[in-house]
């Protein structure tokens, strides 16, 4: 079948911005525009086509990236809106992986808002060319100018406006377009769809002819032969500056700016323009590279290589099955085809093909290189797997995801819903990659990790709606060890008589603390068959036994050497079960004259925000009884590197967004297990014991 559009006029886009900048409505405006859809869906009435959750209808926030396709002047454009909480931050990230461009959106009076920062470090990341939306500049505050300035000073992107806005706030009318030189207006007959050109008016004249020097001497310093034409004639062709900002987007020189408010239905068909005129094609981008050993392998984005793609995305949907979402980055695929997992290692049979429009899908029969479609089938693929074919191999780079920050504990309301929340965990765990489910063998309780409280809390709310499963969630305890400090010896003996055979073991043990993370280790220097062989693996079940449980806070015991070194036995009243007895008591005897300690998780923390909120950020990692290892700097952010305590951790997202005003971010994981000071072990093993009735 042959390719219905070349691969010049595909563009693979997202929308991303910090929340509430208005992503979603400039999402269905785009739809509407391009004839994709007949009515404008609106968040305030949850009607828009990209939210189609439930909850993202109640919350009026995205949720979950939601993908479709769109024609615009030829071009064929598939799109998806990212949510802008932080706390939904894989969506972002699994997103910018696979596309080839990006729309950056702001709000014309918060400007370059903290989830703004987020969401331009991971696009920068991917090297993904942006251009900006600046939008609703019919709000009270609207400062068109003065987000182009924060683009420069904060984000450090090279903003050069395409269009100035004609008036601004409740007198926003219209814009300039700077390459035609003409004043653009929108019919409010049919929402927009109108666009009525005219002359500037007389008292914006000065302004545009400004600006336009200034879009010319942009254009004109990105290549010599320009500069060349622009210093002596000064100006340059339509053609001239479309094809070298063009050029310059796609390099990430230049960041180009457009404005309008996408509720009044203004400035969204300039957007578009922008989209096809300056983002890149899949044939604009560099050739793939083997993440593999052999990175002499690589692959060009074209329909004749061989194929190559991503699953970026995996959705349980309730009629299909597990449904992935894939970029495919080169050749050609057809519905029930073999393709090889090369991250896996396996062969897998793709069933169905989809073209995906939000929560609707159509059957189609290949997919081509810059497609993103969806399949059903893959069942075993997860998110960041490559696909290709057996033949030719490649293994593509794939998705990072940071790790989740936040825990909870989690149980079914009633026991007979064990399994279907078994099985409401496994899928959503499988959809989000920042979602973590594990079971905790010493508090008996499931644990769920994530972004953020609002993660977790739309987590379970899904559970409760999709799978009709309630949970009672509460906070999980810490994992904490406990070790002796000093080595000890002695010697215990299980006597028991009670007519009939009797019990008898008897035990020399000698305990030895370890270095840290070196975990248990046992030692058999019996000599003499003062304890024949056949009972010291009881000897040592009976120390494990002990260990899984410490007699100083009932915590597992790590980072000791137990040694059997003497014992008696006797010929009738030896068992198992009396060596095993033996050596559990004689241990805990032991261990409490060994000067125990408790151990708790300590966890490497980097914590990032903008320099003028370092102090309260470095005095929050202090107060938490952590220690900072290092400063250092991330772009305009600056980064503070130490060790905390994770008992201290609970809360913390909510600290650092507050005390930055969502500008900080943290990102943590195990690091070792160090001691507790004693006042503060003193609380807990007090408080372990009344909640375990330890005597």
């Amino acid at each position: 079948m042959a390719r219905t559009i070349e691969l010049s006029r595909v563009r693979n886009i997202g929308i991303m911005a910090h929340i509430d900048a208005g992503k979603t409505t400039v999402s269905e405006r785009i739809l509407f525009y391009s004839g994709k859809t007949h009515k404008v869906g609106e968040v305030h009435d949850g009607e828009a086509v990209m939210d189609y959750m439930d909850q993202e209808q109640e919350r009026g926030i995205t949720i979950t990236s939601a993908a479709t396709t769109l024609t615009w002047n030829e071009h064929r454009v598939s799109l998806i809106d990212t949510p802008g909480h932080v706390d939904f931050t894989a969506e972002v990230e699994r997103s910018l992986r696979v596309l080839d461009g990006a729309v950056a959106l702001f709000c014309a009076v918060g400007g370059v808002q903290p989830q703004t920062e987020q969401v331009w470090r991971q696009s920068e990341k991917y090297n993904v060319p942006k251009i900006a939306f600046i939008n609703k500049m019919d709000r009270v505050g609207a400062d068109f100018f003065g987000v182009v300035e924060e683009i420069k000073n904060i984000l450090g992107g090279n903003a050069v406006p395409m269009v100035v806005p004609i008036g601004k706030e409740d007198k926003f009318d219209g814009v300039i377009d700077l390459v035609k030189m003409k004043a653009i207006y929108f019919s409010e007959n049919d929402k927009g769809r109108t666009i009525i050109e005219k002359d500037i008016p007389a008292d914006k004249t000065e302004k545009a002819k400004t600006w336009r020097a200034h879009l010319v001497e942009k254009s004109a310093e990105q290549e010599d032969a320009l500069l060349e034409k622009f210093l002596e004639t000064g100006d340059l062709s339509e053609d001239e500056i479309l094809e070298i900002i063009r050029k310059a987007t796609i390099s990430r020189r230049v960041i180009p700016v457009y404005c309008g408010s996408a509720f009044k239905n203004k400035g969204i068909q300039q957007l578009l323009d922008g989209i096809v005129n300056f983002l890149p094609s899949p044939a604009d981008l560099p050739p793939l590279i083997n993440a593999g050993d052999d990175d002499s392998i690589i692959r060009k984005h074209s329909d004749t290589e061989p194929f190559a793609a991503m699953a970026f995305k995996i959705i349980a949907d309730k009629h299909m099955g597990k449904l992935t979402l894939m970029r495919v980055y080169s050749g050609t695929i057809g519905a029930g085809t073999v393709v090889y997992n090369s991250t896996q290692k396996k062969n897998q049979r793709i069933g169905r093909l989809l073209r995906i429009h939000a929560n609707r899908q159509e059957s189609i029969e290949e997919a081509r290189c810059g497609d993103i479609v969806g399949v059903v089938g893959l069942g075993e693929t997860k998110t960041g797997d490559t696909l290709c074919c057996e033949e030719n191999p490649i293994l593509l780079q794939s998705i990072e995801f940071p790790s989740p920050v936040m825990s909870i504990s989690i149980k079914p309301e009633t026991r007979s819903d064990n399994d279907k929340m078994g099985q409401a965990l496994r899928h959503l765990s499988d959809e989000d990659p920042t979602f973590l489910v594990s079971f905790d063998e010493e508090t008996a309780e499931t644990i769920i990790s994530g972004m953020g409280e609002l993660h977790l809390e739309v987590l379970v709310e899904r559970m409760k709606r999709e799978f009709h499963v309630v949970a009672q969630v509460g906070r999980p305890e810490v994992a904490y060890r406990e070790t002796a400090t000093v080595a000890v010896q002695g010697q215990y003996k299980h006597v028991k008589q009670s007519g009939g055979r009797g019990q008898y073991g008897h035990v020399y043990l000698r305990l030895e603390p370890l270095d840290a993370g070196q975990g248990f280790e046992f030692v058999n220097e019996i000599k003499g068959g003062h304890i024949p062989d056949t009972f010291i693996p009881s000897i040592e079940k009976g120390i494990v036994k002990a260990m899984l449980s410490g007699p100083y806070a009932g915590y597992p015991v790590v980072d000791m050497r137990v040694t059997v070194y003497d014992g008696s036995y006797h010929d009738v009243d030896s068992s198992d079960f009396a060596f095993v007895e033996a050596a559990r008591v004689c241990f805990k005897t032991l261990f409490l004259q060994a000067k125990p300690e408790l151990l708790e998780p300590v966890m490497s923390v980097e914590v990032v925000a903008p320099e003028e909120y370092m102090g309260p950020a470095s005095g929050s990692v202090c107060q938490r009884r952590g220690r900072i290892e290092s400063m250092g700097e991330q772009g305009a952010a600056k980064v503070i590197n130490g060790m905390v305590p994770l008992s201290e951790m609970f809360g913390y997202s909510n600290a650092i967004r507050t005390m930055s005003q969502g500008r900080g971010s943290f990102t943590m994981h195990f690091e070792h297990y160090e001691t507790v000071p004693f006042s503060i072990a003193e609380e807990i093993i007090k408080k372990r014991r009344e909640a375990n009735k330890i005597r």
